[in-house]
């Protein structure tokens, strides 16, 4: 156990959803900024976004104080990805590794685009369908570099340390052998996720090749350092909340009652007894029991 829980504000899939991370104090703390990069030696932690097989659009708010996971918004409206055939939603846990930045001012020396001005993204290949708002500790195995208009948007592949099959995945090419076909429908997956919405497809650098774990644990530190150069205010952030409870060096730092009034300002908790769960939620509640 991560020691980490959720709390939902409102009903899912609605303008004022919002869900908040706690601590093993029960204190409000930040996805993005509280929660330590490494779980262990060579282990990360994953905030998850999207479970597997959903379509919403959950990403942690860069911009929000507390930085809740919420449903993306254009146009006024609540965005979801389409069912690529013979894709349904999500093809993977997908969320972000926390205290990590894409930097929109720094151009990548691979890519030769800026970052993305989000937390690196993780796809968790693991064999169980995580909740949302979830910490998981995950090993990474390698990285795949998406251009999506115009910027760097790193795609981490990484397996859950808790899955059963976990001790067999060490690199990519175990992905490759192990599960056949995994890798390039992620590949498809990401280049044709958004042409539904009228976007062209997204292009990728190297090839669309993945890059093995080393590479990609370079990349996750770097992201770690400009996030520290945010949270510490020697790089703007322009309108990024750095609000945290727990960065002793950062002018940000707030004590955790600042942060509880932050989330008592809000909506109540949500009460699921008066939510209409969707097939796919009724899924999800049997996946976990």
């Amino acid at each position: 156990m991560s020691g980490y829980s959720s709390e939902e504000r409102a009903a899912p899939f609605t303008l004022e959803y919002r869900v908040f991370l706690k601590n093993e104090k029960g204190q409000y703390v930040s996805p993005f900024h509280d929660i330590p990069i490494y779980a262990d030696k060579d282990i990360f932690h994953m905030v998850v976004e999207v479970p597997r097989w959903s379509n919403a659009k959950m990403e942690i708010a860069t911009k929000d104080p507390l930085n809740p996971i919420k449903q993306d918004v254009k146009k006024g409206k609540l965005r979801y990805v389409a069912n690529l055939f013979p894709y349904k939603g999500y093809i993977w846990n997908y969320g972000a590794i926390p205290q990590t930045w894409e930097d929109p001012g720094h151009s990548d020396k691979h890519t030769g685009c800026c970052g993305d001005n989000d937390p690196i993204d993780v796809c968790e290949i693991g064999s169980k369908v995580c909740a949302r708002g979830e910490i998981i500790r995950v090993k990474v195995l390698g990285i795949l570099a998406m251009i999506d208009e115009g910027e760097t948007d790193w795609k981490v592949i990484a397996i859950n340390v808790d899955d059963p099959d976990a001790a067999n995945y060490n690199d990519i090419n175990d992905v490759e052998r192990l599960k056949p076909g995994y890798l390039e429908a992620t590949v498809d997956w990401f280049r044709r996720y958004k042409v539904p919405d009228g976007k062209p497809e997204n292009q990728f650098a190297f090839n669309a090749e993945f890059k093995d774990k080393n590479f990609a644990v370079d990349i996750i530190k770097s992201t770690h350092d400009y996030w520290k150069a945010l949270v510490t205010k020697k790089t703007d952030g322009k309108g990024i909340s750095c609000m945290n409870t727990t960065v002793s060096e950062s002018p940000f730092k707030c004590d955790p009652d600042a942060a509880k009034a932050i989330v008592d300002a809000l909506p109540p908790p949500c009460d699921s007894a008066h939510t209409v769960p969707t097939e796919v939620d009724k899924w999800f509640h049997h996946q976990k029991n």
